[in-house]
């Protein structure tokens, strides 16, 4: 049997997703891995290159060990990772800083960027799909203020997977689908443009090759293979973003289609064969990994990241009974949420605020309206409250898609951590009104990335012949249409109170959740 290796760096941990030449998961390792505030700087968040490169080591280790893969039967390698986060690199191709998706740090630069020129994010964002809100510019003029030596060092930029390839090749790449998220490609012909870089007084010579994914750039290092039990002979393959491989894994490879990933964060990605932006840059757009699409994205922010919060702060109980019975604790959370009726009794979660782009900011982190009854805001009412937030916020995020391009879709794909929990899922077609399917594969991010690999190293004809053979489905929850006219309601409830909660927030008489730069 032979294999491929998907390497998936999250926002909140490291997968190494093993995948047989029949794209069957074949097994997994995961580590979490935690960004570094420094305190020092408001609203930055480090990635910590040194500490996670032998987590995604231990990993790969651990995957191959655990199913007993000879080395020489893993073909080729590549690696997905969040979108956003990147790393710099000096002439001699050492790291010299990083940082993770949502470092808000250059608060500061985006406030010089506007004063130079009110017109000039408007401006990139015609070009590239990006406002200064996650991109690389504003972080990049950061460094040149605050740690100019750094800056000065500073030879080459790659993203967080193309790091990962970076430290098993030593090549050093970038690939558009992830690459786009600096703001400083071209949408159009999907290559990186000197001109942005320029305008924003950075330097304009950081982008290594550019390479659409599915490229081979290399074969493991010696030193890794060795290390890692890994064979010099694998292939290394470039990857992509998370959002755009989980569409591959889901097999959305045609224009309309819809998918909404359920991770750390949750991303609605609406498949166009040109790329669109909006009149006043209240959605994004992104190269999708296949070079003739684009996507229309917005995004949730930190679902899944509330999730981990809520469980490690409120749920030791389920915790124990998760370690005692075997079962996964979330799943324990969804089976006593079961019983909650639609609205969690109006309990109002007040965490990630649709998506505004070009202003985006999220109001202090609360929940509104508890009642002092203990069946009516215990754990069980929050967590569902939570599920449905998440859902009435996909809902707001698609809703301002269909304002801006009068576009909403007749079904959904939903994938990735939170597409495992049966209640989410039901809830999440109640709330959209319309079909929402979930594939068997989970881990869509790994399965894309893996299908590019396995057509990199002949194991597959094409990524849609793949796409065909693999992607089945286990689920198709079907939208109860009372339910749905009920969460109309609670979702203009919703929608009026988080209006009045980010006032208090602008006002400074509450903390935001996250606010971009120079907002």
């Amino acid at each position: 049997m032979e294999y491929v290796l998907a390497l998936d760096g999250g926002t909140g941990s490291i997968r190494a997703v093993l995948f047989n030449q029949d794209g069957e998961q074949a097994g997994v390792a995961q580590h979490e891995w935690v960004h570094k505030v420094d305190p020092l700087y408001p609203g930055s968040m480090d990635f910590d290159t040194e500490n996670n490169w032998p987590l995604v080591k231990q990993c790969m280790k651990e995957v191959i060990q655990q199913n007993h893969i000879h080395p020489s039967s893993i073909k080729a390698i590549s690696a997905t990772s969040m979108r956003e986060g990147f790393v710099l690199y000096n002439k001699s191709g050492y790291e010299i800083w990083a940082c993770s998706n949502v470092d808000a740090r250059a608060s500061e630069e985006v406030k010089d960027l506007k004063e130079l020129d009110d017109s000039l994010e408007e401006s990139i964002y015609k070009l590239s799909g990006q406002t200064f809100a996650l991109g690389a510019l504003p972080r990049l003029l950061w460094l040149k203020n605050h740690k100019p030596d750094l800056y000065e060092q500073a030879h080459t930029i790659t993203m967080i997977n193309d790091w990962i390839l970076y430290k098993l090749s030593g090549v050093l790449q970038i690939d558009p689908s992830n690459g786009c998220t600096t703001g400083m490609l071209n949408l159009l012909d999907r290559k990186y443009s000197k001109s942005i870089a320029q305008i924003c007084s950075v330097k304009d010579h950081l982008f290594p090759q550019v390479n659409e994914a599915g490229t081979i750039i290399g074969k493991v290092k010696e030193s890794v293979a060795n290390e890692v039990q890994l064979s010099p002979h694998t292939l290394i393959v470039t990857g992509g973003g998370d959002a755009q491989m989980a569409s591959i894994g889901v097999g959305a490879i045609q224009p309309e289609q819809t998918v909404i990933s359920g991770g750390s964060f949750w991303q609605q990605e609406v498949n166009v064969s040109q790329p669109f932006v909006s009149k006043n840059g209240r959605i994004r757009t992104n190269c999708h990994v296949l070079p003739h699409l684009w996507q229309i994205e917005t995004i949730a922010f930190s679902p899944g990241l509330v999730m981990r919060w809520f469980r490690d702060t409120f749920c030791e109980q389920e915790k124990e009974e998760a370690l005692r019975s075997g079962e996964d604790v979330y799943s324990i959370l969804e089976d006593k949420a079961n019983s909650v009726p639609v609205g969690s009794h109006g309990v109002i979660p007040i965490f990630s605020d649709v998506m505004i782009y070009i202003s985006w900011r999220h109001a202090s982190p609360s929940f509104i309206n508890l009642s002092i009854s203990p069946e009516k805001s215990g754990k069980e009412v929050l967590f569902r409250a939570l599920e449905e937030n998440a859902a009435l916020l996909t809902y707001g995020n698609l809703k301002m898609i269909e304002e801006e391009t009068g576009f909403y879709p007749k079904e959904v794909i939903f994938t990735s951590g939170a597409s495992k929990g049966a209640l989410w899922g039901q809830i999440l077609a109640d709330v959209l009104g319309i079909t929402v399917k979930v594939p068997v594969i989970k881990e869509t991010a790994a399965l894309g990335t893996a299908m590019y690999a396995g057509v990199a190293a002949g194991l597959y004809s094409s990524i849609q012949a793949i796409v065909q053979k693999v992607v089945k489905w286990e689920k198709t929850y079907l939208p109860d249409l009372e339910n749905h006219q009920q969460y109309q309601v609670i979702f203009r409830q919703w929608r009026s109170v988080y209006v009045e909660q980010l006032k208090l927030a602008d006002q400074g008489l509450t903390e935001h959740m996250w606010k971009a730069p120079g907002v």
